[in-house]
């Protein structure tokens, strides 16, 4: 009766490592890197990013050449003046930050011009990464590139070669 339990309970031990899940990984980064697509839009964002930056710069130098001159004239003024003076920095100085919150915020151009220069790429690695899945039976893909936790991982479950050649470029 213990022998016959004892292979029962291997039998089914047996059965369930044969079921295991599957699990594959990515390199996003490397993928990313072979993509020139992924180059094209970096060279775009930061290019637009320099030009954005210089037209936040300029204001800022603006409302800092007026508070500069202020400053040499502030004893010359009458109190109107130097009201006046006050509010043309204070608006200078809004100016600049709304433009850079136009520009640079979470809503801003730059985030906006990301999300539509990366979301076509980002979505198509999905889909291979999603087909390649399918086809193996894979229940689980990491990315190594964004997960600190993975100490050590296999290079024959990393399917990001194929990722590439599902994509149509070569690595």
């Amino acid at each position: 009766m213990k022998k016959s339990v004892l292979l029962l309970l291997v039998g089914c031990l047996m059965t369930l490592s044969s079921q295991a899940q599957k699990f594959a990984l990515i390199d996003m980064e490397y993928i990313l890197q072979h993509i020139p697509a992924y180059e094209q839009a970096v060279k775009q964002l930061d290019a637009d990013s320099k030009k954005y930056q210089s037209e936040v710069e300029a204001l800022g130098q603006e409302a800092k050449t007026l508070y500069e001159n202020y400053q040499k004239e502030a004893d010359k003024l009458t109190p109107a003046q130097r009201t006046e003076r006050e509010n043309a920095i204070v608006a200078k100085e809004k100016e600049a930050a709304e433009l850079r919150q136009q520009y640079f915020g979470p809503q801003g151009t730059m985030n906006q011009q990301q999300q539509q220069l990366m979301q076509p790429i980002n979505d198509s690695i999905y889909e291979a990464v999603k087909a390649i899945s399918l086809q193996r039976g894979y229940s689980l893909v990491l990315d190594r590139a964004s997960d600190t936790a993975i100490i050590f991982a296999s290079p024959a479950i990393d399917i990001s070669n194929e990722v590439l050649s599902r994509l149509g470029y070569s690595n």
